[in-house]
């Protein structure tokens, strides 16, 4: 997303938690598209975190036009073994995370009518039987966007992407489950990033008109 955004000539400040190498190559990547590019460590499960961050966004930038709240914590457990501190610990970033992102960047984006993008999950619409409390915390989320959409309007619209199967170029992948996936895809096959930055960039430059609307980016997997 943070390249999308650069190539389309946008300067582009993220925040991450753990992966300063990463980040500081990101941002070698950002800079060779000669905008400017800026990484902030942020623990988006601090308040006080959050208010650091923008901060030093502020400073650096003259105004901030798009925020995407993508941080998300992904956990499969069941049921009867989630306990209260993996519940708290995956609403805290998925829930409470982007809503105090979104309260701190509420004057910037007010003042350049600009737009909020959550990510959400095809797994905040279909019940998966192990994952209760992320189901539960991408379901809030969409509800989220939805209130916010109204409370926030006409200044600033607020949109969310709820992908599916997402296949990453790196990372641990159950071969099978990707194959019955694919199988039951209409489309015949899982997800890839690109297919979510599409769309995230989509709505980073649609009409303000288009507001409260969560798109599903699954292949028509929830017509299954």
């Amino acid at each position: 997303m943070a390249i999308a955004a650069a190539q389309s000539g946008a300067n582009v400040a993220f925040t991450y938690l753990n992966s300063k190498g990463e980040a500081k190559a990101t941002v070698d990547e950002l800079n060779a598209f000669a905008v400017k590019g800026l990484a902030i460590q942020c623990d988006v499960r601090s308040e006080k975190s959050i208010q650091k961050a923008v901060a030093a966004i502020a400073r650096q930038f003259q105004s901030i036009d798009v925020l995407i709240n993508n941080a998300g914590i992904f956990e499969t457990a069941p049921f009867q073994e989630i306990t209260a501190a993996q519940w708290d610990g995956v609403f805290a970033t998925n829930v409470r995370g982007p809503f105090l992102m979104s309260q701190q960047c509420l004057p910037a984006l007010r003042k350049s009518r600009g737009r909020i993008i959550h990510l959400g999950s095809l797994g905040g619409i279909k019940p998966w039987i192990t994952h209760a409390h992320y189901c539960s915390s991408k379901a809030a989320l969409h509800m989220l966007t939805q209130v916010m959409a109204k409370a926030l309007a006409p200044e600033i619209a607020v949109n969310c992407v709820a992908p599916g199967m997402i296949v990453a170029k790196t990372g641990v992948r159950d071969v099978k489950l990707l194959n019955r996936t694919a199988e039951r895809t209409p489309v015949r096959r899982n997800g890839t990033p690109d297919d979510v930055v599409s769309a995230v960039m989509y709505f980073a430059t649609a009409p303000t008109f288009i507001t409260g609307q969560i798109l599903t980016v699954d292949g028509g997997l929830a017509l299954a």
